[in-house]
């Protein structure tokens, strides 16, 4: 028992990784030098760093990076960057507060509100650690919200390595049929034969994100009344008799949203090459130098996607949502079953560069999906892709060229093309990266009218068989959706300073125009977007963090995005008796005023209102965290933007709003230990 409570010790940082970029980036987005293990400001100077030697390269990276023991940012233990909103609770849905549109052909059902909170493939982290490594994380927040992380990693021997991750989080929430129940769980095993030519990689994944929707406040007005004590008195629309648990492993959601899925992925490799040997000190070590690789992956996933109210309130549905007509329970699912495999084939021109090789694959998709009780489909697809990865010798160019076709099937004709070039010029001039990005892709599914009949010949329009369960007044004759996505980023360590850009061009736009109502607008138009990262020192122990990101469109499209977000941190920072780090200071997030989206539970989307301006208070926290050796604290007082004197009473009521009718919440309090343990 005690090794099995070992093997399940440990916390996985924080790491949003934006799977539209080709270059790295720390948790909060921003980018970040190559072998760099993110924004440690504090590094570890104590045993610790001498027992253990432990790194990690992202999954089809080739880039190895290390922990990151940096404590001066209290958001590193959020999963949801500073550039988003969520729905006023955390781990709830939410949505960039920069333009950030998905960009990958083929298949999508199109829910993406969850997707922050998702263990995926591209964010899993393969280890190689000298010693076993465990991380445990725990962090208890207001209203008896608490969040769980673990991480074990260990290498069974030098060709085997075995990592395991778990993330918990149950959230009540301030007000009604709020809360939040979050659970992820990943496991990763890599295996190199002795001889180097086989590998393999296999991982599984499963992510459970349930979320309660309240659809926002009847009357927002009823907050600015100081006699109401406590926000969960405020009425809601939606599920104004659930109630909900502050124990993490019994949390249910009585009217909201589950979104799940299981993810079974294996990938097997053979190298032909070249064997080679050199003699050190007597000792003769064996190399092997690829030349050829063949390889074969095959994915399994399921999704599901639900509404449910297993009780519905009959006066909520006809005041509010009249195209619902209420009966005991209401449900509208979407089910899809995905088997893909893929054959590729990889060859090396310099046998002593890894990273260099060229890839060609082919991959067959077959998909189910099973929408409500009454309609399956079946949708097969054929595409090809080639992709050519340069990472000099010395490190200092890195070239990545690539693109997908869908040769055959339902999705025929969608394609997305890349290519990015980085020059490092070392660590005073820093790294300079530069990129372009463009897709053709269907549609996401749950837009689609359902229209009877086949495809059509014209591979710019495509009428389906079937629509999404969920009420959904959507789109006939969708045409295709064209994005284009020009890049740059430049990191400049002397100055401790980041300067980021992006150019999207966009047609054929589709979005959701009312809470049931799919849309799609013909008209071009283009997002200019600008942002900078900057470490100011202001003294021995005062330091200025400053992000700052600024937004434009450029012609007529159904979007409203705020002109400025504006984060500042001023923070008290140093090293004190021996083993003691500190960091402490004010964060503050600002964003300027804007029509913010709603949210519609029924479909799982934000939609488009142009009717109300959200002007807020700077976002203000006051935060605490500490390490001693192999332990660190997390503490932050949050919102106290809301703090309010009026009527001659004090009190923290002067709420935030993320959309028209949801606020977010008052002064909030979360502390948090994570630890460490070698074993």
């Amino acid at each position: 028992m005690a090794w099995i409570l070992v093997m399940i010790t440990g916390t996985l940082r924080a790491q949003v990784t934006d799977e539209n970029q080709t270059y790295q980036t720390d948790n909060q987005g921003r980018p970040i030098a190559p072998n760099q293990g993110g924004n440690d400001s504090l590094k570890m100077r104590d045993k610790f760093e001498d027992s253990i030697t432990i790194s990690y390269r992202y999954f089809d990276s080739t880039l190895d990076h290390h922990m990151d023991s940096s404590i001066n940012d209290f958001n590193t233990r959020l999963q949801l960057p500073y550039t988003y909103n969520d729905l006023g609770n955390i781990g709830s849905p939410a949505q960039s507060l920069l333009f950030k549109p998905y960009m990958k052909p083929g298949w999508d059902e199109g829910m993406h509100s969850m997707d922050y909170a998702r263990f995926t493939l591209k964010n899993t982290r393969y280890f190689t650690s000298t010693r076993p490594y465990s991380e445990l994380g725990y962090m208890l927040g207001g209203k008896g919200e608490q969040y769980i992380d673990l991480l074990h990693t260990q290498n069974r021997n030098r060709n085997v390595n075995f990592t395991f991750e778990y993330r918990l989080l149950n959230a009540p929430g301030s007000f009604k049929n709020q809360n939040d129940a979050n659970s992820n769980l990943r496991a990763n095993i890599s295996v190199k034969s002795t001889n180097k030519r086989y590998s393999s990689n296999l991982i599984f994944i499963r992510n459970s994100l349930k979320t309660a929707t309240n659809g926002g406040l009847v009357d927002p007005d009823q907050l600015k009344d100081l006699s109401l004590g406590d926000p969960f008195q405020a009425g809601v629309k939606l599920g104004n008799s659930n109630t909900s648990t502050s124990n993490p492993f019994n949390a249910t959601v009585v009217t909201g949203n589950t979104f799940t899925d299981v993810s079974l992925y294996l990938r097997q490799s053979f190298d032909f090459g070249q064997k080679d040997s050199v003699v050190q000190d007597t000792v003769t070590y064996y190399q092997f130098y690829p030349r050829l690789r063949l390889e074969h992956a095959i994915s399994y996933t399921t999704h599901g996607y639900n509404y449910h109210d297993y009780n519905p309130t009959s006066d909520d549905y006809l005041n509010y949502y009249n195209f619902i007509v209420p009966t005991d329970t209401i449900l509208f699912e979407d089910k899809w079953k995905d088997l893909t495999n893929q054959f590729a084939i990889y060859t090396y021109p310099d046998k002593k560069n890894k990273n260099q090789f060229l890839k060609l694959h082919g991959d067959l998709q077959m998909l189910n999906g099973r929408l409500g009780d009454n309609y399956k489909i079946n949708y097969n697809n054929i595409f090809v892709g080639a992709e050519y990865r340069n990472r000099s010798k010395n490190e200092k160019w890195n070239i990545q060229l690539a693109g997908n076709f869908y040769l055959a099937g339902n999705y025929s004709g969608d394609y997305n093309v890349q290519g990015s070039l980085r020059r490092d010029f070392g660590e005073k001039l820093g790294g300079l990266e530069l990129g372009f990005m463009n897709v053709n892709r269907t549609p996401s599914f749950i837009y689609n009218a359902g229209n009877e009949g086949a495809f059509t010949t014209d591979t710019s329009k495509v009428s389906y068989h079937a629509h999404s369960d969920f009420p959904v007044i959507g789109v006939s004759d969708l045409n295709k959706e064209n994005i284009s996505r020009a890049y740059a980023s430049y990191y400049l360590p002397a100055l401790g300073l980041s300067l980021t850009g992006n150019y999207y061009f966009v047609s054929n736009y589709t979005y959701f125009k009312d809470i049931f109502t799919a849309a799609q607008s013909s008209s071009l138009f283009n997002v200019l977007q600008v942002g900078a990262q900057k470490h100011t020192r202001l003294g021995k122990f005062f330091h200025w963090y400053l992000d700052a990101n600024v937004q434009q469109r450029a012609g007529e499209a159904p979007l409203n995005l705020p002109l400025l977000i504006l984060r500042n941190r001023i923070a008290f920072e140093g090293h004190f008796y021996n083993n003691l780090y500190l960091s402490t200071g004010i964060d503050i997030r600002y964003v300027s005023p804007y029509k913010a989206d709603s949210y519609s539970p029924f479909t799982g989307q934000f939609y488009y209102q142009d009717q109300t301006r959200i002007s807020n208070r700077p976002d203000i926290s006051f935060y605490i965290n500490f390490r001693i050796k192999r332990f660190r604290f997390f503490g932050e007082l949050a919102n106290l933007n809301t703090m309010d004197y009026s009527n001659n009473t004090f009190g923290f009521n002067h709420y935030n709003y993320v959309n028209p009718n949801m606020p977010g919440q008052a002064l909030w309090l979360r502390m948090g230990v994570w630890w460490y343990f070698i074993n």
